[in-house]
């Protein structure tokens, strides 16, 4: 393949990247469904990995997301019925990657042998919505997750849509009397060992919009970037690649 060829795939990508599934008390994805239905313009029908979920079954999983989209006209069928789980990422029309437990999810897909697959589908223009976990893996590593290593995957290294790290459910919180790490303390320490890799913090409610190389912050709430050591906060509507 040329440059060229990849750099014109590379204009392709069509992602969208939900820090959450709820805000607050507010019903499941229902927050998310305006930009949901609007990155889907058009398509019928969506394939669910539900591979992050531990707690509950995949079809339980897979039946909350279709109730969830029960007021769209688009059908979610999960990857998990399919015998070739391969066959199915090369058929779909999109791809929804729900939230739950990050070292889990990309378990699952380097089992399944997915990882390559998937990255190749969304560089190709394959439309790819994540929430939570779904959002963590479309970075380079899973190295910023919140979540705790249940299971240890064969690599730490994500499907790699965006060359940057992910931190979903940022938040700034601080409970009195509590004494352990902050989410920014966290993140301070992760610049320490890795100066250059910048990571986007995306609050409740907000989403990365994935747009060929672009990156746009949407959802109505700030967000931040942290790089070398640096935090730096970013407006609702901002187009992130400058501070990246």
């Amino acid at each position: 393949m040329t440059q060229a060829h990849r750099n014109k795939l590379m204009t392709k990508k069509n992602l969208l990247l939900l820090s959450s599934s709820r805000v607050g008390d507010t019903e499941y994805l229902s927050h998310a469904l305006p930009m949901i239905e609007d990155h889907l313009e058009g398509i019928k029908e969506v394939l669910f990995v539900p591979f992050a979920g531990v707690t509950m079954s995949y079809d339980e999983y897979l039946n909350k997301v279709q109730q969830a989209f029960g007021s769209t006209n688009i059908q979610v069928r999960g990857i998990h019925q399919f015998e070739d789980k391969k066959e199915a990422i090369k058929n779909a029309q999109a791809i929804l990657v729900g939230g739950g437990n990050t070292f889990h999810l990309l378990n699952e897909l380097y089992k399944y042998e997915l990882i390559d697959l998937i990255h190749q589908r969304v560089n190709e223009g394959l439309p790819y919505i994540g929430w939570s976990a779904g959002s963590n893996i479309a970075g380079l590593s899973i190295r910023t997750t919140n979540d705790m290593p249940i299971i240890e995957p064969p690599s730490f290294n994500a499907l790699g849509l965006i060359g940057v790290q992910m931190n979903p459910h940022y938040t700034d919180h601080n409970p009195p009397g509590h004494n352990g790490e902050t989410r920014e303390q966290r993140l301070a320490e992760f610049m320490v060992v890795d100066k250059d890799t910048p990571i986007i913090g995306i609050v409740e409610g907000t989403a990365l919009k994935v747009q060929g190389e672009q990156i746009s912050l949407i959802g109505g709430e700030s967000g931040y970037v942290f790089k070398a050591g640096n935090k730096t906060e970013v407006a609702n509507n901002s187009i992130l690649n400058s501070y990246l």
